[in-house]
């Protein structure tokens, strides 16, 4: 589990301590990963960054808001892919930062193999993978 720091630490700190948990995916390993259906992609960028740059397909739009409430297997408010908590999740934010804290809360639930992704959708796009409007 990715250990969140006791006492008060600055967010460059706190950022860099939960990576240090996280066994974080580039891009492209990410994209195999999930054509293969080894990884559930989650996308939790906010509305208005998906409408202007696009969706990954196949991958679970969660505002981060209700992250923790849809992937949580226990959870009464779990999406249908929540399944356990074995559950390789990625999560993707728009450049990388908020998904590494993002995946360390939901390490926290017990989802043992949650990360995310190197550079976020923006790495992504980046990287020429599918995108859609």
């Amino acid at each position: 589990m990715t250990a969140v720091p006791d006492g008060p630490v600055g967010v460059d700190a706190l950022l860099e301590r939960v990576r240090e948990g996280l066994d974080r995916m580039e891009a492209a390993a990410a994209y195999g990963a999930a054509q293969a259906g080894e990884v559930l992609l989650v996308d939790i960028r906010y509305a208005a960054l998906r409408d202007r740059d696009g969706l990954i397909p196949g991958a679970l739009v969660v505002e981060r808001n209700e992250l923790e409430w849809r992937l949580d297997p226990r959870g009464s408010h779990r999406a249908v892919e929540a399944t356990s908590h074995d559950l390789r999740v990625v999560v993707i934010c728009n450049e990388g930062y908020a998904s590494s804290l993002a995946a360390a809360s939901l390490r926290q639930l017990g989802l043992h193999r949650a990360t995310d992704l190197v550079g976020g959708f923006q790495a992504w796009k980046a990287a020429g993978l599918p995108v859609t409007s």
